[in-house]
């Protein structure tokens, strides 16, 4: 199954990982280990909660003006 990730830096160091389809979060301190333990918290939410899945994740960006 192909989940989406979204990492963020974390203010106190290491990364942010968040996965939108289950809603698991958790953090690490590189990449690599903010991925894994998504990984490990997503494989955990989902040998409860059943999810079904179509298609493949789509992340995009997007631009928006700051107002002072």
């Amino acid at each position: 199954m192909e989940l989406s990730a979204v990492l963020s830096p974390a203010p106190e160091g290491g990364y942010v990982a968040f996965n939108p389809e289950t809603g698991t979060t958790t953090q690490g301190e590189t990449v690599e280990e903010a991925l894994a333990n998504l990984r490990e918290a997503t494989e955990l939410y989902l040998e409860e909660f059943h999810l079904s899945v179509s298609g493949r994740p789509l992340l995009t960006t997007f631009q928006v003006t700051a107002h002072a």
